[in-house]
């Protein structure tokens, strides 16, 4: 026997319980299905855990600086790990909580905890059920790649998700991948007291980013005393005892390095291999994303991808804007596209990295004539006051239409001061508009439009 309801969404993430809320408002009969923790990688492993490590790390590194500010504290800094993952684990669990509380109390919602698989394109079966739906949205997320390399299966090795277990302090922490996640890890290690060196098979850290950016967060992470190992070529592991030994092929440096505790960061997986997703003829690409067309429709009429298993954005911010645009088109009449969307994210080192639309690299790629305006972090009275002056800001604008193309502030509040930029360029003004506000003072917002002004072809 099969349940018809309305609509099928799998996976409880960022996308899926909002979109559950909208459907079930508009009188629909909802099945939300979940085999894992509601809240998805953000609310589990991912941006609320990790950013709650971060701001930990954070009052860490900035006691001991207290002195440079005129504040004298006695004694060692000391962390607590076992106090610092609570803490984190219990600001994840309220967030996750809060999320199955409003669930539990949705009207015409059907919650059921299981692995969905499809057996059609209009039918999945759970826990033995069968359930059918006109409409189904997969919102199943990503986990962490675990990378093909000698010996990874011949050790224990940790990823964003494990790492959220460790309540103590690693002696030696050796971090593959020198994007993003292993970034953010290496440095609130780093301040928490760990030994920690930074591995990246590339020439340079965060090879997504222009040469500019990378070579100035190198510096930074550098000076806070991460070890820094670029041109890794050949990776391997081998147990030794209660370490792990990890060996390097690298330009530089010594080939072995022996590690207390090994985090693999080197990309993201779709979670899209066991879904049954033949059953219903639904395609996937060479790296398993779920392909969809611009309104987040799959190869199968009435099913949706959203979230991080269609490839089209890797971050809460991205998924939660694609229940926005499905919401928007099957219940408000819009048509809104994936492509409308101004690329924007942050990377949450200290100080952070803002981003914006198209870096340096890709707007010269586009064949665009270009204005580029940069200033250093430490002509920002803001910062100036924080004493917090690394970094900088850089802006990119077309020449012949007057709009930004892109833009990143690495330095401090920099996450913050780059939505004024990314809502210029939603609203698809010229740059001199932005130019032309007038900032509030003292704040590090107020040297955008100057930076603007001092645009010049590039």
């Amino acid at each position: 026997m099969t349940d018809d309801f309305d609509a099928i969404i799998i996976g409880a993430g960022q996308a899926g319980p909002p979109l559950a809320g909208r459907l079930t408002s508009a009188g629909m009969r909802v099945a939300l299905i979940e085999r894992h923790l509601i809240g998805g990688t953000c609310v589990n492993t991912g941006c609320t855990p990790t950013k709650a490590l971060v701001a930990s790390a954070r009052v860490a590194h900035m006691a001991r600086r207290a002195a440079e500010f005129g504040v004298e504290i006695g004694g060692d800094i000391s962390v607590s790990m076992r106090a610092v993952s609570a803490r984190a684990n219990e600001i994840a669990a309220g967030s996750r909580q809060r999320n199955e509380d409003w669930l539990s109390g949705m009207a015409r919602l059907t919650l059921i905890r299981g692995h969905a698989r499809f057996t059609s394109a209009q039918t999945v079966s759970v826990n033995g059920m069968s359930l059918s739906a006109r409409r189904i949205f997969i919102n199943t997320g990503g986990r962490a790649t675990i990378p093909n390399m000698p010996g990874v299966s011949d050790v224990s090795l940790l990823t964003n998700s494990g790492m959220m277990q460790v309540d103590v302090l690693p002696r030696h922490l050796v971090i593959v991948g020198g994007s993003y996640i292993g970034l953010e890890f290496a440095q609130m290690y780093r301040r928490f007291g760990a030994d920690v060196t930074l591995v990246e098979k590339g020439p340079r850290l965060v090879s997504r980013e222009d040469e500019d950016i990378s070579a100035a967060l190198h510096d930074i992470l550098e000076a806070e005393g991460i070890a820094i190992r670029t041109h890794a070529e050949c990776i391997s592991f081998q147990p030794a005892g209660d370490d792990i030994h990890v060996a390097l092929s690298c330009t530089s440096g010594a080939p072995e390095l022996t590690a207390s505790h090994v985090l693999l960061a080197v990309g993201r997986t779709p979670n899209t291999h066991d879904l049954g997703l033949d059953k219903a003829g639904i395609t996937v690409d060479k790296r398993s994303f779920i392909t969809v067309g611009e309104d987040l429709q799959t190869s199968v009429d009435g099913v949706y991808a959203l979230g991080d298993c269609n490839g089209r954005g890797a971050f809460t911010h991205t998924a939660y804007n694609d229940f926005e645009i499905v919401a928007a088109n099957l219940l408000d009449g819009e048509c809104r596209k994936v492509s409308d969307r101004v690329p924007g994210y942050a990377l949450y080192t200290d100080p952070p990295l803002g981003r914006a639309g198209m870096t340096e690299r890709e707007a010269r790629a586009a064949g665009k004539r270009l204005l580029i305006g940069t200033r250093p972090m430490a002509r920002i009275g803001r910062a100036i006051e924080k004493s917090e002056t690394q970094g900088f800001m850089k802006i990119i604008a077309d020449a012949d239409t007057q709009r930004i193309l892109g833009a990143a502030i690495l330095g401090v509040e920099g996450d913050e001061a780059i939505h004024g930029i990314l809502n210029a360029m939603n609203a698809d003004v010229p740059y001199t508009t932005l130019q032309h506000s007038v900032p509030v003072h003292p704040t590090v917002s107020e040297l955008i439009p100057t930076v603007l002004e001092s645009l010049a072809p590039a």
